[in-house]
C-alpha cells in the first residue's frame, strides 16, 4: 500500500467523509485516517432525525457507514489508525500514525472533530445515547413532555436548558456549586423561565439504568451527591444533558496550526484555509458555534473544494 496520497483527511465523521467524497470524485487520490473513533461522535448517537434526506430518521452508526461506503465507492481509502504527529514544515506534508508509520500528502484536511466534556461518573459511557446526551439541539426532540436534567453552570448549560424548554415539561439544572460561571444575561433568562429549576451543590455520582428484554439499554435514574454534605440520594430520570462544554480534538496541532483560546482551529473568512498553505480544516475542530452533522458535512465539502483548487494552483 502506498503511503503517499494527494489528499490526507485526518478524522472521519460527517466532515471527514464528505471531504473524502468530494476529493475522490474530483479524481484526487484520497485517504481518510479514521482515528480513535471511526465515524466520529455520531457512532455513539442513536436516532438522527434532522439530517436531510432521511424522512423517517436514521441511526447514527448507520449514517456514518453509508457515508463511508459512498466515499469508498469513488476510490477514497480508509486507514484505521490515529495520527499522532504531523510535520507541515516541508512538502509533501508528513503524518505519523500510532503504528509508527510515516505517511505523506500533498494537501491535508483536518476533520478531527470535538469531544463533549463529560463528568466521568459511573455508567456515563454505558448510557450515552440511551438517555444521556451532550447536544440538546440534536436530541431534545426525543424528550417531548418529559422532565429532563441539564448538568453545568456556564453559558452552555443555560443555552441547553433554555432550548429544552421548547419540548420538555420541566428542566432541572444540576450544578456542583451555588454560584454560576454563566453570563449574567444568560442566567437571568433561565431564572425567569417557569419551566426551569435548580439543584445546586449537587453532582451526579452514578447513572442508573436497565437493559430491556429487547437488549436495549435505558437510563432510569441518577445517584446525586450533595457536594456540601456528602449525602447521597437517588432520583428518577430518563433524560440528562451534559452541558459543560466541548473540547476540540486539536492537541497534536498545537504550536503548528493557529487556534483560538479554546483550541478551535482558526480558518480564513469564508474559507477552510488555515495559517499553513495546503492545510485545511472543517467540522467541529473549527466550529464552536453550530456543531451539527449537517454543518460539519457542509464544511467538509468546502474544505475539499478549497484543497482541490489549491492543488490545481500548484500545478498551473
Amino acid at each position: 500500500m502506498s503511503t503517499h496520497s494527494q489528499v490526507a483527511i485526518i478524522g472521519s465523521g460527517p466532515a471527514g467523509f464528505t471531504a473524502a467524497l468530494y476529493t475522490s470524485r474530483a479524481r484526487l487520490d484520497s485517504v481518510v485516517f479514521e482515528g480513535l473513533q471511526p465515524g466520529g461522535q455520531l457512532t455513539i448517537t442513536t436516532e438522527i432525525e434532522n439530517f436531510p434526506g432521511f424522512e423517517h430518521g436514521i441511526m447514527g452508526p448507520e449514517l456514518m457507514d453509508v457515508m463511508r461506503k459512498q466515499c469508498h465507492r469513488f476510490g477514497a481509502r480508509s486507514i484505521y489508525e490515529i495520527i499522532t504527529a504531523v510535520d507541515f514544515t516541508q512538502k509533501p506534508f508528513a503524518l505519523t500514525s500510532d503504528r509508527g508509520i510515516r505517511y505523506t500528502a500533498d494537501a491535508v484536511i483536518i476533520a478531527t472533530g470535538a469531544s463533549a466534556k463529560l463528568l466521568g461518573a459511573k455508567g456515563e459511557n454505558e448510557y450515552m445515547g440511551y438517555g444521556i446526551s451532550a447536544c440538546a439541539t440534536c436530541d431534545g426532540f426525543f424528550f417531548r413532555n418529559q422532565h429532563v436534567y441539564v448538568v453545568g453552570g456556564g453559558d452552555t448549560a443555560m443555552e441547553e436548558a433554555s432550548y429544552l424548554t421548547r419540548f420538555c415539561s420541566k428542566v432541572t439544572i444540576i450544578h456542583r456549586r451555588n454560584e454560576f460561571r454563566a453570563s449574567k444575561i444568560m442566567l437571568e433568562r433561565v431564572q425567569r423561565n417557569e419551566k426551569i429549576d435548580f439543584m445546586l451543590n449537587s453532582t451526579i455520582d452514578e447513572y442508573l439504568g436497565e437493559t430491556l428484554p429487547t437488549g436495549v439499554k435505558r437510563l432510569t435514574g441518577l445517584r446525586i451527591r450533595n457536594t456540601a454534605s456528602g449525602e447521597m440520594s437517588d432520583i428518577p430520570a430518563e433524560g440528562v444533558f451534559i452541558g459543560i462544554g466541548h473540547k476540540p480534538n486539536t492537541d497534536i496541532f498545537k504550536g503548528i496550526i493557529d487556534t483560538d483560546e479554546n483550541g478551535y482551529i482558526v480558518t480564513e473568512p469564508r474559507s477552510s484555509a488555515t495559517n499553513i498553505a495546503g492545510v485545511f480544516a472543517c467540522g467541529d475542530a473549527q466550529d464552536s458555534v453550530y456543531r451539527q452533522a449537517i454543518t460539519a458535512a457542509g464544511s467538509g465539502c468546502m474544505a475539499a473544494i478549497d484543497a482541490e483548487r489549491w492543488l490545481e494552483a500548484q500545478h498551473s
